[in-house]
């Protein structure tokens, strides 16, 4: 078998790249030969080193001078023209490495991918496309030319769930022989994380009392998660509930960004500072995921979170909307609730009544626990990926 190359857009911390991490650690376990190759940087990357070999692609913010030369440049309005003929040099040698290693196969992961997978067009391989997004996130990370080269040349799309496999071969008319819809997740190391974070007491850390219910909610701050719709929820039911002690902790979201100023500013006109809570972004997500009571999934659009199976494997029940992508898949009416579409008032009404029904929430739980250890088997995902590799790549 030829080199595997591997495509991932950056190394944030964030679902699609988790997975992507996960995965490369499986694969290494099978002796597969792979390479990865990031477009951008992020704090899982030395993670993702220690794991495969790996390059960046050469990029223009990475060309850096001294501060005299750079400051001499400037003088004499050359600054850019010289860091122009700089990258255009790191990208032949780019090339011929790439090249020079002679990939049997390319998995493009996420379509956020799709950019720099079109500047690779002088590599002739399999492809497989590794889907985690669903419309508007399409349109948001990738641009129509680039996703059109990508799926024309795709021999294999690979799609974590039915919503997701639906919408290609709707809009991009994508053979149905040729996708393969499952999840492809870690379970024992996440099932390992989940313990380990609840040696933490994060209502201590929180400061909140011993007794509170935590709602949560989890990911990057944008208008397709649904930060505001949680905020929405969040006042529905700490005003139903009076004084009993509720609080919605949102978990991910950059203390810097325009987003925490704006529910801030709402929080306070609520008179809802107190009940309220974010938690910038942070490596220890299972100390939240582990803890909290409820799950509530406020997303518009996801195809189907990493966070959701981790929230599951913690034993907790899951509120989210239909039609916003793969995680009614997984709740349906046994391990939460699925309300109809951003409905606000049937997202708070459901959260309340697990609020008021511990069993009901423990047997919710449990369920979406073993649902997810039976339909997304971390052996049995691997293999999948194994088959469809060893296929394209003989």
């Amino acid at each position: 078998m030829k080199k595997n190359l591997f495509i991932s857009h950056d190394a944030n911390r964030a679902g699609g790249q988790i997975v992507l991490l996960q995965l490369l650690r499986q694969l290494k376990q099978q002796g597969l030969p792979m390479h990865l190759l990031l477009c951008s940087d992020g704090p899982l990357e030395e993670e993702f080193r220690e794991v495969v070999p790996t390059t960046r692609v050469p990029r223009l913010g990475d060309v850096h001078f001294s501060p005299l030369i750079t400051k001499v440049l400037r003088l004499v309005g050359w600054e850019e023209r010289i860091k122009h003929r700089v990258l255009a040099k790191r990208w032949a040698q780019f090339r011929a490495e790439m090249e020079a290693q002679d990939f049997g196969l390319i998995f493009a992961n996420t379509i956020a991918a799709a950019a720099a997978y079109r500047h690779l067009s002088f590599l002739s391989a399999p492809t497989v496309l590794f889907a985690h997004e669903l419309e508007m996130s399409i349109k948001k990370y990738s641009h129509p030319d680039d996703m059109a080269h990508l799926m024309t040349n795709a021999n294999h799309l690979i799609v974590v769930s039915k919503a997701v496999a639906n919408y290609f071969k709707a809009t991009y008319q994508y053979p149905d022989a040729q996708i393969s819809t499952f999840q492809i997740i870690d379970i024992p190391l996440i099932l390992q994380r989940i313990e380990e974070g609840r040696k933490t007491d994060i209502r201590k850390v929180l400061g909140v009392p011993a007794n509170a219910v935590l709602i949560g909610g989890c990911g990057h701050a944008e208008w397709r998660k649904g930060n505001d719709v949680f905020m929405m929820v969040a006042q529905q039911v700490i005003q139903h509930l009076g004084e009993r002690p509720v609080y919605f902790v949102w978990v991910g979201m950059r203390e810097d960004s325009e987003w925490y100023e704006v529910q801030r500013f709402d929080a306070e006109r609520m008179g809802l500072s107190e009940r309220i809570v974010h938690v910038g972004l942070t490596s220890e997500v299972f100390q939240y995921l582990s803890q909290f009571d409820v799950f509530t999934l406020t997303s518009r659009e996801d195809p189907y979170p990493l966070v959701v199976l981790e929230t599951a494997l913690a034993e907790r029940p899951i509120v989210c909307f239909e039609k916003s992508g793969g995680a009614p898949e997984l709740v349906e009416e046994d391990a939460g609730f699925v309300v109809p579409y951003l409905d606000v008032a049937a997202m708070s009404k459901a959260v309340i009544t697990l609020i008021e029904n511990p069993d009901l929430r423990r047997q919710q739980g449990k369920r979406g626990k073993e649902k997810v250890l039976e339909r997304h088997a971390t052996d049995a995902s691997v293999a999948k990926v194994v088959e469809t590799i060893r296929r394209l790549n003989p």
